[in-house]
């Protein structure tokens, strides 16, 4: 998998009170940015991280004994997790998170996909 970005982890564990959580994420960051973690589901993120959930679109992990959380969206066909937010459990029970990263957004349609439907709508009609 290749983990995109780890900015957003090393920015967490420099912010002030955070700064144990560190050990933790980099360890989670070298396990999943692995060349032979190529996960093709689910069940693969299960089998590495038993306590990871599914919340919509995203998939939240337990970090440091369940002091944190980080939020991901794992996109499987091109073997990427994005790094959408890191914070503590206290954050995390407020559920703001789930509006800020979009979990429950609907997923734009793919390029160069389309319905025979939308296609056939946005032909030129002959003159």
């Amino acid at each position: 998998m290749r983990v995109i970005s780890k900015p957003r982890l090393k920015q967490f564990w420099e912010s002030p009170g955070h700064e144990d959580a560190e050990g933790p994420l980099r360890a989670w960051y070298t396990h999943v940015n692995n060349r032979s973690v190529s996960w093709q589901s689910w069940r693969g993120v299960k089998a590495s991280f038993a306590r990871a959930s599914i919340v919509g679109d995203c998939v939240v992990f337990n970090i440091g004994g369940n002091k944190y959380r980080l939020i991901t969206r794992i996109r499987y066909a091109t073997q990427k997790v994005f790094i959408l937010k890191v914070m503590t459990h206290s954050e995390y029970d407020e559920d703001k998170w789930k509006d800020e990263c979009g979990c429950f957004v609907a997923s734009p349609p793919k390029k160069g996909k389309q319905s025979k439907a939308t296609a056939a709508a946005q032909k030129p009609r002959g003159r």
